[in-house]
């Protein structure tokens, strides 16, 4: 079946084929750009290069070639902390090391997999291989993740993302202490000039604006409490980087050294519910693999709703 896409504010000006190739990762780009020109991807109902600058509000809708559909997803129990769930919508705490959508060579053991299982009725939602998935988390960072079971509700809480209507709240755990204790970091980000699949402040990117505050220091390092205004890729990460204080545990924009992961928490996410209209906000709580004092911070500060701080 057809897969709808809307273009985000934060996705306009990217390749169709780009676009294409991070949404649907069970295909190689070069494959991708055999669709488009054999006219398998509209853009706005009309047929599109694989360059077209796609622009935000764009709708593309991408046909799989029926040959060369890829197997349908399986159900799989997965262990899955779910933190809210009703008729319209589940919110979970996903941990870190779980992959959320399903790709190339990698069609188990997902999160994409458990949902189904919990909830079968997902699988149409929001697109083939994406059941009910509105947003999505790294690998290795944890937290709060926001699940559609409608398609009315998987609609509203991607136009709410594309609106920047979404409250987000991350916590970091970082090499060193910022000189200032609270800020923000407005500084344009792009593909790495050398190295292609990372991401860094350039001066000719795409805006990007994180609010930040320090919760807690000890032992060298510091727990970072990060409100992205945008939604660029790896903002906070590349951020941090940016402002001298890597995420700990990073091999991308710091060092891994002797961690297992990066230490980012996707903590808080605040939005309109789909179905009610009311404004809902969710907390994951930290991960325990974080220090004992920076779990303390965190409790310190999670009865704290999501009040403005610069």
């Amino acid at each position: 079946m057809p897969i709808q896409f809307f273009v985000t504010p934060e996705q306009s000006g990217q390749r169709l084929d780009k676009f294409l190739g991070a949404e649907c990762s069970d295909f190689s780009r070069a494959r991708l750009q055999g669709f488009i020109k054999d006219g398998h991807a509209l853009v706005n109902q009309v047929s599109a290069k694989p360059s077209y600058p796609l622009r935000a509000g764009d709708e593309i809708v991408f046909q799989v070639p029926h040959e060369t559909a890829p197997s349908p997803l399986a159900a799989q129990d997965i262990p899955i902390n779910f933190i809210f769930e009703d008729d319209t919508l589940i919110v979970l705490n996903k941990p870190a090391g779980l992959v959320v959508h399903p790709g190339a060579g990698n069609r188990e053991g997902t999160l994409a997999n458990g949902l189904l299982h919990h909830c079968g009725a997902l699988e149409i939602v929001g697109g083939e291989g994406r059941p009910g998935i509105v947003h999505r988390l790294d690998k290795e960072t944890s937290g709060c993740l926001v699940v559609a079971k409608t398609e009315a509700a998987h609609n509203s809480l991607s136009a709410q993302f594309a609106a920047r209507e979404v409250e987000k709240s991350y916590l970091a755990l970082c090499d060193g202490t910022p000189r200032m204790p609270h800020g923000k970091i407005d500084a344009a980000i792009g593909r790495h000039a050398v190295h292609r699949q990372k991401m860094a402040v350039v001066d000719r990117g795409r805006d990007a604006l994180t609010h930040y505050r320090v919760l807690g220091n000890r032992d060298g390092k510091s727990l970072v409490e990060c409100r992205p205004r945008t939604g660029r890729t790896h903002q906070i990460r590349v951020h941090l980087k940016h402002l001298g204080h890597p995420v700990t545990g990073d091999p991308q924009y710091g060092r891994r050294g002797t961690c297992e992961r990066h230490f980012l928490h996707a903590w808080k996410l605040g939005f309109k519910h789909p179905a009610t209209g009311k404004r809902v906000h969710f907390t994951a709580t930290l991960s325990p693999d974080f220090p004992e004092w920076a779990l303390d911070a965190a409790r310190a500060r999670e009865a704290d709703r999501m009040e403005k701080f610069a």
